[in-house]
């Protein structure tokens, strides 16, 4: 079965060429097209309508890609959304990754690098380039001890860098996931961050996980 794609671009020509692009990978297919984020809230309304992965431009007009991220990652969450942008400034890169992301790519990305994305982002949940690594960990400037993080969050932490489940991590720790999944969101909220992969990168430079 094909993973369901919708590209949301506010230009027409690069709205058709990205969406005739993804039409041609085997392991995806292309639902609908939308030229800004207010059309695709619209389509969502339909539950026939909501697709694997959104491919986001950011600069559109009526609801731009940081606006609809955000309210994606509240009202569809098993949606998953990739940047793809002209924009190469940091902090949009950032303010996009923390509504929700799961990658950024720049719109002259190869072939083969998107069709790459698209799939870990399916497998992974999420595909960063080196460069996007590098500037998650950089923004993450706040040290473990700035910011208060408790002892059990600590430990939390620590499981959280591995492979195990969040159900693992709970048994490991003797707790309930729901517990567990406290301890996610309180440190998701001091950090700022939205995803696992924003843990690891913030226990890695504090010196809480060595990979």
């Amino acid at each position: 079965m094909k993973h369901s794609i919708v590209v949301v671009d506010d230009h027409t020509l690069l709205l058709q060429a990205i969406g005739g692009l993804v039409k041609d990978f085997d392991e995806f297919e292309v639902r609908y097209l939308c030229k800004n984020g207010q059309e695709l809230l619209n389509k969502l309304k339909n539950p026939a309508n909501i697709p694997d992965i959104v491919l986001m431009d950011i600069n559109m007009p009526v609801l731009n890609g940081i606006e609809t991220t955000g309210i994606l990652s509240k009202e569809y969450p098993q949606v998953k959304v990739l940047a793809l942008s002209v924009e190469e400034n940091e902090d949009t890169i950032l303010k996009m990754l923390r509504a929700g992301a799961k990658g950024y790519l720049m719109k002259d990305t190869k072939r083969s690098i998107l069709k790459e994305a698209l799939l870990q982002v399916i497998e992974k949940g999420y595909y960063h380039t080196n460069t996007v690594s590098k500037l998650l960990v950089s923004s993450l400037h706040k040290q473990a001890d700035e910011i208060c993080l408790k002892e059990r969050e600590k430990e939390f932490l620590q499981y959280a860098c591995t492979e195990m489940t969040y159900k693992e991590i709970a048994d490991k720790m003797f707790l309930s996931p729901k517990t567990v999944e406290g301890y996610r969101d309180s440190i998701y909220d001091k950090l700022e961050i939205r995803n696992r992969i924003g843990l690891v990168l913030f226990a890695i430079r504090n010196g809480l996980f060595k990979p």
